[in-house]
């Protein structure tokens, strides 16, 4: 069972602006989602329907649609204290 990965324009914006080594480890991770929304080393994020992959000090946010086969990438950005506000 695959699922489709889409980066919502925000997500891909932050994407686009890592560094190329970065980059490669992220989108690596991303594409992984598509075989396995829930790796092992994912976390739901309290009180929302959101869940999140760390990727060296990288986050990946992101919702998953079982009936659709859709994980859909929120947010990509580095773990700060605001990483997480606002989804």
């Amino acid at each position: 069972m695959s699922y489709e990965v889409r980066l919502r324009p925000a997500a891909q914006k932050e994407l686009d602006a890592l560094p190329e080594r970065d980059y490669i480890l992220v989108a690596e991770a991303i594409y992984a989602l598509e075989k396995n929304p829930r790796p092992a080393s994912v976390i739901k994020l309290a009180g929302s329907s959101l869940w999140r992959i760390r990727v060296g000090r990288f986050r990946i946010v992101y919702g998953v649609d079982d009936q659709a086969q859709l994980v859909t990438i929120v947010r990509v950005a580095r773990r700060r204290e605001d990483t997480y506000r606002g989804l």
